[in-house]
């Protein structure tokens, strides 16, 4: 990142039923987040792009359970989403959806590339028919026990038990989920198959590059090449979705694919480039093109390297079960076409976060969710502690005394008390002004060097999108504050040797708002709480939170204000207590 560059940021796109859990927020979208944050600061042009996957069973089934149409239920939800999101200070440029008008025109116009490259044909297949349903169930409208590890609720299409992409035809014992009927039986059907098998080879190229990826997301990717890529099903029988534009279906020789819809699975990654494209138009005013690519200018410039492209660096953020569909199956749409699409640079995957070694399930109602989390503790107070504990090597595993501890010594004990002991003693003797700096002493030069060491640290983490890293070299820079202070002893230094006093208290009161820079990334709101208290620094320039070169003092600072609160009240014992009552306290 020493030289600018351009960056596309995606997170996977949640699917628009419900509220989600903390696991989906720290499996993507969060640590996306903080990742985009500091780019921004770096000065780099960063585009950061998300939205709500709103076609298949999921909004199907949703749609029926509340009973509302289709089309009502996915604009309620992803209002209620994109909302929770902004509270939770997601910076996202565009928050986009796979329903709108945009999506479709580009999930039509790759299926049509796709059939022009030969890599299209129409197979008929065996699926499950509900008699007491009438109609074909795909993927999520059947349920029943994973053949790979047991687990009795298993969707058609994956497993949540173990995470293995299954068929539902692949589950046993299997059951209607619109009805619960086990009244099944297999009939032939037809569908459009994309033959991704015929493109193994240059999958295996383009991922041997990828060094630089995580372990996770190569390991995941080879397992399925090695296993031998199968060709997979692009079309189900719904009637919520894309549908197959009618001169395909003609081009392929079977005018009633038109009756059907394109799987979720092949629109929802396309919607990154569609909420793009809503962007552009929102941003720019550009409509998007009806001819060729339809991708207007703005768009291209960061999907497209014949429009521009060439220099963007575009990393996705995901949890491992996603980790197939953007290795394997979505660069299988954007190779397979034939066009010049910028393909993912670095995809940043990882593990689970589980509730008392449970997993976090949505479907299955475990957890702590995104709604509810706000209701009991301030955005910024998850943000850390999730970004501490994300789980990047492993699964990480959520425990309410694990929240207290990291909360309670991390922001409270170190960084708060750090701020509040320094401008309160300001107050008691400045009042609102800073003091003068005296003579620098080799207590300073010595602590500017640890910081500026750390500060170099938390840089490479952060450039690394290595999250736990990066609260952790955080957590240090606030710990040499409190060190300086316990060393250098202002309060005692005030009775015989005032100057030496206000020196200590001026290096310690430019460290604030250094701070503030450093930790935007991780907990926004706090850093423009600190901000709010240095009125030099209430200006454009510094509003953008530039990232810091050093730790040196700020000449343009020579006032600064007490916080009229404390900035983190610690998590008590019996708000613990009442939260495990709750929500519950061990594995569900």
């Amino acid at each position: 990142m020493n030289t600018p560059t351009r960056h596309l940021i995606t997170s996977a796109i949640p699917y628009v039923n419900g509220v989600k859990h903390l696991g989906n927020l720290i499996g993507s979208m969060l640590p996306a987040d903080v990742f985009a944050r500091f780019c921004r600061q770096q000065g780099h042009e960063t585009l950061f792009i998300c939205g709500t996957d709103d076609h298949g069973t999921p909004a199907e089934l949703g749609a029926i359970k509340e009973q509302r149409d289709p089309r009502e239920y996915v604009n309620h939800w992803h209002q209620f989403q994109k909302d929770i999101y902004q509270r939770f200070g997601l910076s996202f440029n565009h928050f986009g959806s796979s329903s709108r008008p945009q999506n479709t025109a580009l999930t039509q116009h790759l299926a049509r590339q796709l059939h022009q490259q030969g890599l299209l044909e129409i197979r008929s297949e065996t699926m499950l028919y509900s008699h007491a349903d009438k109609r074909f169930l795909p993927d999520r409208y059947v349920e029943g026990q994973c053949p790979k590890c047991g687990f009795a609720k298993a969707r058609g299409d994956q497993c949540d038990g173990c995470g293995s992409v299954l068929n539902p035809t692949d589950l046993i014992n299997p059951y209607s989920s619109i009805s619960g009927s086990h009244d099944v039986e297999l009939k032939q059907t037809s569908h459009i198959y994309l033959k991704q098998s015929q493109l193994v080879p240059q999958l295996r190229a383009w991922i041997d590059e990828q060094t630089h990826w995580p372990k996770l997301s190569r390991s995941i990717a080879y397992k399925w090449l090695d296993e031998g890529l199968q060709d997979r099903g692009i079309t189900r029988d719904l009637k919520w979705g894309v549908p197959v534009p009618q001169d395909l279906a003609d081009a392929l020789g079977d005018p009633t694919l038109a009756q059907k819809v394109f799987y979720v699975w092949f629109d929802a990654p396309i919607a990154y480039i569609a909420a793009t494209q809503e962007w552009a138009t929102a941003a720019h005013g550009e409509a998007q093109p009806t001819t060729d690519i339809p991708l207007s200018p703005q768009a291209a410039r960061w999907w497209l390297k014949n429009q521009g492209a060439t220099d963007v660096h575009y990393t996705q953020f995901m949890g491992k079960d996603n980790v197939y569909f953007h290795t394997l199956s979505f660069p299988c749409t954007l190779i397979g076409s034939g066009e010049p699409w910028n393909p993912v640079s670095t995809l940043k995957s990882y593990n689970w976060l589980t509730y008392y070694g449970g997993k976090f399930s949505t479907s299955q109602g475990v957890g702590i969710f995104t709604d509810k989390a706000l209701e009991l503790l301030p955005a910024d107070y998850w943000r850390y502690y999730l970004i501490a504990r994300a789980p990047e090597g492993d699964d990480s595993e959520f425990r309410w005394t694990d929240l207290q501890s990291v909360v309670n010594k991390d922001l409270a004990d170190v960084l708060g008390n750090f701020i509040n002991r320094t401008l309160t003693f300001n107050a008691k003797h400045h009042g609102t002004s800073l003091p003068p700096l005296g003579e620098v002493t080799a207590m300073e030069t010595q602590l500017h060097q640890n910081l500026q060491t750390t500060l170099q640290k938390l840089s490479h983490h952060l450039q690394e999108a290595e999250m736990r890293k990066s609260a952790e070299a955080l957590r240090e820079l606030w710990s040499l504050g409190n060190e300086y202070l316990a060393a250098a002893e202002p309060w005692k230094e005030l009775k015989t040797n005032p100057e030496r006093a206000q020196t200590i208290l001026h290096t310690a009161i430019q460290l604030i708002p250094f701070y503030a820079a450093t930790m935007a990334p991780l907990i926004p709101h706090t850093a423009e709480k600190i901000i709010a208290l240095f009125p030099q620094l209430q200006t454009p320039a510094f509003q953008a939170y530039p990232w810091p070169q050093n730790s040196l003092p700020n000449s343009a600072i020579t006032q600064v204000a007490t916080p009229s609160e404390v900035l983190f009240p610690k998590i008590s014992d019996e708000q613990v207590a009442e939260w495990e009552a709750q929500f519950g306290n061990s594995k569900v």
